[in-house]
C-alpha cells in the first residue's frame, strides 16, 4: 500500500527528554499521553518490562491516532538481573547509585511504532542495550551529585546527558541516544521501514 502525503507523526509519551529527540529528526509531531499501567509484572525481565511497556504506550495512542504514525518507547534498567526504576526520592536515588558504584549497569530501552493508515495495524519494534560501568562511588559524592542535579525521573538515577556522566568509567552502547531514553538511530530504521523519510 502506497500514501501520497506523509502521515502526521506522534510521540506517545509526555517525556521531555523523548521530546527533545525526536525534535532532532524533525519538529513536525506532536505528543499525546498514553495513560498506559508501568506495573511490572511478576518475574518480567527489564528488557520484556520494557518491550512491553513500548508496544503498550504505542497501542494506546493509536487507538485514539488513525492514519498517524505512533511512537512508543520505555526504558528499564537492571543490575544482576534486578529491575532498577526510577527512584523518586533523593534517598532512593542515592541508594540507587551505592548499588550501581563500582559495578555495571544494563539498561534496555525499547521501540515500537504503530502505522495505523489505511485503517489496520502495522508493528515495527527494537530494543538497543546499553552497558553503563561505574565508577566507585563515595557517600558524599553520590549525595552532592544527587542534590545537584536531583535526577529522580530517570531509572538509574542519573542524567547521562548532563553531570551524571561524571559517574562513569564508560558506557557501551551502538546509540549515544538510546541511554537518554529514545534510540535515534533504531528509530530512523523502524521510520524508513514504514515508509518515513526523514531527509
Amino acid at each position: 500500500m502506497t500514501f501520497s502525503a506523509p502521515a502526521p507523526l506522534v510521540l506517545a509519551s509526555t517525556s521531555r527528554y523523548r521530546r527533545e529527540l525526536l525534535s532532532r529528526l524533525t519538529p513536525h509531531f506532536r505528543q499525546v499521553a498514553p495513560h498506559a499501567d508501568e506495573t511490572p509484572h511478576a518475574g518480567e525481565t527489564a528488557g520484556g518490562l520494557a518491550a512491553r511497556l513500548a508496544a503498550s504506550k504505542a497501542r494506546a495512542v493509536a487507538a485514539r491516532c488513525p492514519e498517524s504514525i505512533v511512537i512508543g518507547s520505555d526504558q528499564a534498567a537492571e543490575c544482576d538481573g534486578v529491575v532498577i526504576g526510577k527512584p523518586g526520592s533523593i534517598a532512593d536515588g542515592c541508594a540507587q547509585l551505592a548499588a550501581a558504584s563500582g559495578r555495571v549497569v544494563v539498561f534496555h530501552t525499547a521501540l515500537c511504532v504503530v502505522d495505523t493508515r489505511g485503517g489496520g495495524l502495522l508493528e515495527h519494534a527494537a530494543v538497543d542495550i546499553t552497558r553503563v560501568f561505574f565508577r566507585g562511588l563515595d557517600a558524599d559524592e553520590i549525595e552532592r551529585y544527587m542534590k545537584r542535579e536531583q535526577p529522580l525521573d530517570c531509572a538509574g538515577s542519573f542524567k547521562a546527558e548532563g553531570l551524571g556522566i561524571a559517574l562513569f568509567e564508560r558506557i557501551e552502547s551502538q546509540d549515544p541516544t538510546a541511554l537518554i531514553g529514545l534510540p535515534l538511530i533504531a528509530l530512523c530504521r523502524l521510520l524508513r521501514a514504514a515508509g518515513v523519510a526523514l531527509i
